[in-house]
């Protein structure tokens, strides 16, 4: 009987729908096991068909090429250890999320996702059967349970493996990223470890999906909940774990430990890889975003050249009359400190044509934000004139409190493809830019050093489409709306907590009443980086019509 048994962990970023892309980089970690002389090579949940494959996965046609593909795969892979890869199955008429493993070319084991989870970016109830409860797979002489994921968060699945047989549990996972998750991972994952007594391995996907990120950080932990092997976040890594027999069973040997970076690090990196893969995996090379002179603008430029590199970046201003001389200067500054190039295409003149044209239809009638709205509706048109032109995709700045509260130009300043800070509250935005001022990493691609000019950062906030605006004129000072917003949105409170936390009942209310009234303008927005359970998309789903109101 082995008393020593090798896994790959292929901690690996699939693309949706590419089943032989996928299928290639599972070749190529296989072969990288059988090199080391692996005794299994694990990838991650659903990782032929990519993940969240949302409701892709209900049609017949894609099921059938996944599982040919997985076949196929077996077959590839048949000189050389077994090789586990999560994948859709269908038995009797059923769709269940599967974790199968290949050996001597054909699939000889498959476990099935028995907890389906309903909640968050999930809607696995929905197109998913639960699979039973079920026992472990043998690969040679060891018995390995592989709890699916979401099936790790409760006792039932690893009880029950440790039960009828399981050595070691090793999970595969399509684990998406918000800030501090991994804490609560860990959390129940020690749980399951101190349950079952079993050393538990735990692999995560990496990667950007849409608005979701995979951040990996794989680990395991030995029976205790001793961490033995840690990852690293954000990053496709194939690493060899090794487990040894012992007395008392299976131990993991002490392997690479990588320490995470902290969630300000952690934040601005999903919003690197995020746009990163959102435009590799649907096949963009450059990007173009309007350059106002302000700091989310500023933020937004910063995170594309970290992402693509300064040479594949566009900074456009588009000033007004309402433009400030610091605003030029500013935009101009930032885009030159990142390296990027930079163009000037005043709207004064189209302004002025768009007013005349509509002057006999608007006469008589007082100045509003509707001529606001022109100058910015005015920039989207010639923003996504220059998409067009260039084959460029058009990035929208509007940060998390602007989004919440609708404080921003629907078919305006909205318009774009992508937006990297969509989850990030203006306070977050001020805090990032300074983060960035003074830390440089590997994985970014602009420049080191202060490449958001400190007058952005530190300015009052000002839409600029009329005479002295500024931001406070018609919203809380960001830190109070911020708060109120953490309460109404990420925390799901009512009015009554946002008063029970000191603000203004009046104030809070009307926060609450933008947030209703701007559902519809969220439902047309781009898709951005996921950083928190509170995010505006797949997070929060709610009606665009809504005449409700808390009453407290």
């Amino acid at each position: 009987m082995a008393d020593q048994f090798r896994v790959t962990l292929a901690q690996l970023n699939p693309i949706v729908g590419d089943l032989a892309g996928n299928a290639a980089k599972a070749r190529d970690a296989w072969a990288q096991g059988r090199t080391a002389g692996a005794d299994l090579v694990a990838l991650p949940e659903m990782f032929i068909t990519g993940y969240n494959t949302q409701d892709l996965i209900m049609k017949p046609a894609f099921q059938e090429a996944a599982i040919k593909a997985v076949r196929t795969l077996a077959v590839d892979c048949a000189d050389g250890p077994p090789l586990a890869i999560g994948a859709p199955w269908v038995e009797d008429g059923k769709l269940y999320n599967a974790y199968l493993i290949l050996k001597d070319g054909k699939i000889a084991s498959k476990s099935l996702k028995h907890h389906l989870p309903n909640e968050t970016v999930f809607d696995e109830v929905r197109v998913f059967d639960a699979g039973p409860l079920g026992g472990p797979y043998s690969v040679g002489n060891i018995r390995i349970g592989s709890p699916i994921c979401e099936d790790a968060w409760y006792d039932d699945v690893t009880e029950t493996l440790a039960e009828t047989g399981a050595e070691f549990l090793l999970i595969p996972n399509g684990s998406p990223y918000y800030r501090d998750k991994f804490d609560v991972r860990l959390n129940h994952m020690v749980a399951r470890v101190i349950e079952t007594g079993l050393p538990l391995i735990y692999l995560n996907m990496v990667g950007g999906q849409d608005d979701q990120v995979f951040d990996g950080g794989s680990f395991a932990l030995n029976p205790g909940g001793e961490l033995a092997l840690q990852m690293p976040v954000l990053e496709e890594a194939v690493t060899h774990l090794d487990l040894t027999r012992t007395a008392d069973g299976w131990r993991i040997e002490t392997g690479d430990k990588h320490t995470h970076p902290d969630a300000w690090e952690q934040d601005y990196h999903v919003m690197v890889l995020s746009l990163r893969d959102y435009m590799r995996k649907t096949g963009f090379k450059q990007v173009l975003l309007g350059m106002s002179g302000g700091v989310d603008s500023a933020l937004v430029a910063t995170i594309a050249v970290d992402a693509l590199g300064p040479e594949n970046v566009r900074c456009v201003m588009l000033p007004s009359q309402y433009t400030g001389s610091d605003s030029l200067e500013d935009a101009e500054a930032a885009a030159k400190a990142l390296g990027c190039r930079y163009d000037y295409v005043p709207i004064r003149e189209g302004r002025a044509a768009i007013t005349n044209t509509l002057a006999p239809l608007f006469k008589g009638l007082a100045t509003d934000v509707t001529e606001e709205n022109i100058q910015s509706r005015l920039r989207g048109l010639l923003l996504m004139a220059m998409s067009n032109k260039f084959g460029e995709m058009l990035l929208t700045t509007g940060n998390k409190s602007e989004v919440a509260v609708g404080y921003a130009t629907i078919y305006g300043d909205m318009s774009g493809g992508y937006n990297p800070i969509k989850d990030l509250y203006k306070t977050r935005v001020f805090e990032t830019c300074r983060w960035r001022n003074c830390n440089h990493r590997d994985w970014m691609m602009g420049p080191k050093g202060e490449v958001i000019p400190p007058r952005i950062i530190d300015k009052p906030p000002s839409a600029e489409l009329r005479a002295d605006q500024k931001d406070s004129d018609s919203l809380p000072d960001y830190p109070d709306l911020d708060a109120m917003l953490d309460i109404l949105v990420d925390q799901n409170g009512s009015i009554a907590d946002c008063v029970a936390a000191g603000f203004d009942r009046d104030v809070a209310k009307q926060v609450e009443h933008l947030i209703y009234i701007s559902e519809y303008k969220r439902f047309q927005s781009a898709p951005g980086a996921r950083l928190t359970p509170g995010a505006f998309w797949l997070d929060r789903r709610y009606p665009i019509v809504n005449r409700w109101r808390d009453p407290s």
